[in-house]
């Protein structure tokens, strides 16, 4: 692991659409952005904590943060449709001729990941050292039995996805995660499976529900403020 420099990257470009100027946005007084990069400096498990834009307004707030912003991210790769997994692989080979170092493990945060803890990016990057595996991805359990789901068609006629399950006690049932898009830990192999569309071994790293929460819209900016104001009251 030593001959290796460890990577944290956040993706953040510019043109946000649900809310506007989402990544800089004031969260409870600090820039959203700069919340995760706070959180990463402090685990002191990383070489470099860079953040990929397109935007120099957060390019100076994360810098500000105490992140490197060494460029800027590509147009091609900063519009409304570009997935994640080519901007991080853009970004990592940046920083390798820019430092100079080959990059070993990596772990790819969002800049809403307000909730993620420096235990939590510490044990998923042990999860990842301590399984055969190419992805730690951060995960939650559904609320409700995902069996017991029900579709409805255009009509308005509701049906189970699933009808088997109909009488399966809840209990039964068994449990089912979701991404929590807070963080992904990336092996050393995993940049050259992605590239060659590969099959990914994926390993979920189990977050409590309390520390999971989207920030997609207006409703869901206030929540999170109200559950991180809460979270961070004494007991």
């Amino acid at each position: 692991m030593a001959d290796y420099a460890t990577l944290a990257i956040i993706p953040a470009r510019g043109g946000s659409k649900r809310i506007a100027r989402k990544n800089i946005r004031p969260f409870l007084g600090v820039p959203l952005v700069a919340r995760p990069i706070q959180t990463l400096i402090e685990s002191a498990i990383f070489d470099y904590v860079v953040v990929s834009t397109d935007d120099d307004e957060i390019a100076a707030i994360a810098e500000a943060a105490g992140a490197w912003v060494p460029f800027r991210r590509p147009a091609e790769l900063a519009d409304d449709f570009t997935p994640t997994v080519p901007v991080i692989l853009d970004a990592a080979d940046r920083v390798e001729q820019l430092s100079g170092n080959e990059i070993g493990e990596l772990c790819v945060v969002y800049p809403a990941a307000v909730f993620m803890t420096k235990e939590h990016l510490i044990d998923a990057q042990a999860l990842l050292r301590g399984r055969s595996t190419d992805v730690v991805m951060s995960a939650t359990e559904f609320p409700a039995p995902i069996q017991r789901a029900w579709r409805q068609s255009d009509d308005a006629a509701a049906e189970m996805i699933w009808p088997e399950h109909r009488l399966t006690r809840s209990q039964d049932l068994e449990p089912a995660y979701f991404d929590a898009g807070q963080f992904y830990w990336w092996s050393r192999d995993a940049r050259s499976k992605l590239r060659s569309e590969s099959p990914i071994a994926t390993a979920l790293f189990k977050l409590p529900p309390q520390f999971v929460q989207d920030i997609d819209t207006e409703a869901d900016w206030d929540e999170a403020e109200r559950k991180y104001r809460h979270m961070a009251e004494p007991s």
